[in-house]
């Protein structure tokens, strides 16, 4: 794999490994995280209680935001190649993009996210699903190019 130059895929794993560990902080560290990366008062209040809730849903979201950096790593060719690496490239360039546009719609379903949560991560979900973006349609052209 002649990918080790894909800058976009390894700013994107590394975006990602930063968004799991911010979520692995509001675990760690409960309520006050919770509030200020804007999540809502009653997960905050989940949390602070003890309940399992918060956990879980955040511990979800680590495991996916972790399993899209090694994607990203596979396909920058930093690590090995992950089976079908393209196409989870595509899947989560594509999940990405769609929530960072989709906020409007998912507000009404998580009322308790600040507006200053949804307009920051979806920020920065359209900024990581342009990186998976950019990087995909590079490492394509690339191996187009030599295979041709």
């Amino acid at each position: 794999m002649h990918s080790a130059s894909n800058k976009y895929l390894l700013a994107a794993a590394i975006c990602c490994f930063a968004a799991a560990l911010a979520h692995l902080g509001c675990i760690a560290f409960g309520g006050d995280w919770y509030r200020f990366f804007g999540a809502g008062e009653q997960m905050a209040r989940m949390a602070e209680q003890g309940l399992w809730y918060p956990t879980i849903v955040t511990s979800i979201i680590v495991m996916v935001l972790l399993v899209w950096a090694l994607y990203g790593l596979s396909g920058a060719g930093v690590i090995i190649r992950l089976p079908l690496t393209k196409l989870a490239l595509i899947l989560i360039a594509s999940i990405l993009l769609l929530r960072g546009v989709s906020f409007v719609s998912l507000m009404p379903i998580f009322p308790e996210n600040s507006l200053t949560f949804w307009l920051i991560s979806s920020g920065i979900c359209l900024f990581i699903g342009g990186l998976f973006a950019l990087g995909s349609w590079q490492q394509w052209s690339v191996l187009g190019a030599k295979s041709a």
